[in-house]
């Protein structure tokens, strides 16, 4: 496994790679990885012959300078976790590698970007599309993967791949949970010894709902996992939106998609945990 700081480089090994007819696949981090980055990096390996996995910290995508200062940086404990999963090359660029100019785009992807997280962390979107677009131009992989946890970035990215025209797949891969159903997240270490007792409830509440909306309306299923959650005094929910799958839209009853997905943001104490399920 090669560990690769810059751009120039990362691209001398991969024209390299290509030369043999080789399938490259991506799977871009923040670092501090768990099973759900590992769950990627397997699914990657399995389907190319060489597979990338990017660690960055990415400045642009947080609207909150605390969340950027705190969020955890171990790369030498994510590189010891990413040999052994088969990972053959770690592009771990500095951010003035990244960004040796400020980044000015600006991107409109319409209601999918607009809503729910793009509502809440203004520019957040729009910094996400900023590096996975400069990972794509690095990188130039055939097959991407991301984890359906981020359910929004998700759209966001096809939305941003289709607009730019970059050849690549984008692979969604199933949430992985711990035992309890909490949600893999970089963020749950954060999370006091009571709060991680607690997170759990997001996961089963979110389960529960979908026994729940047999017979009940859209919003009656809204209230109620607002309600059971927030019934607890560590939680509070930020927000809980059940939308077409495809175009991020709220929808008022059942019968407005065959996609409805639930997506919710709830304070856990003081860490923000996000997670989704689907309905139909």
């Amino acid at each position: 496994m090669k560990i690769v700081n810059s751009i120039q480089d990362l691209k001398r090994y991969l024209a390299e790679e290509r030369q043999h007819n080789k399938q490259i696949g991506f799977v871009p981090t923040m670092g501090a990885l768990h099973n759900g980055h590992l769950s990627l990096v397997k699914r990657c390996v399995e389907e190319n012959d060489v597979c990338v996995v990017s660690v960055f910290v990415n400045p642009t995508q947080f609207n909150d300078k605390n969340d950027l200062a705190t969020y955890p940086r171990t790369l030498d404990k994510d590189c010891a976790l990413l040999e052994p999963a088969g990972c053959d090359y770690v592009f771990a660029p500095t951010e003035a590698e990244m960004y040796p100019e400020p980044d000015t785009r600006t991107f409109d992807f319409g209601t999918v970007s607009a809503v729910m997280e793009g509502a809440r962390r203004p520019g957040h979107f729009n910094g996400v599309a900023q590096i996975v677009s400069k990972l794509f131009y690095a990188v130039e992989p055939d097959n991407a993967y991301f984890g359906e946890k981020d359910f929004q970035q998700i759209a966001v990215i096809r939305a941003m791949v289709k607009q730019l025209n970059i050849p690549v797949k984008i692979n969604a891969c199933p949430i992985l949970r711990e035992d309890d159903g909490l949600a893999l997240s970089s963020r749950n270490v954060r999370l006091t010894p009571e709060q991680r007792q607690k997170a759990p409830l997001i996961a089963r509440t979110l389960k529960e709902s979908t026994n729940f909306a047999a017979g009940k309306s859209v919003q009656e299923v809204i209230d109620y996992v607002v309600n059971t959650i927030n019934a607890d005094p560590v939680m509070r929910v930020e927000y809980y939106e059940i939308v077409d799958g495809n175009t991020m839209e709220s929808i008022k009853n059942w019968s407005d998609t065959d996609y409805a997905v639930g997506c919710i943001t709830v304070y856990c104490g003081e860490v923000r945990l996000i997670d989704n399920i689907r309905y139909k």
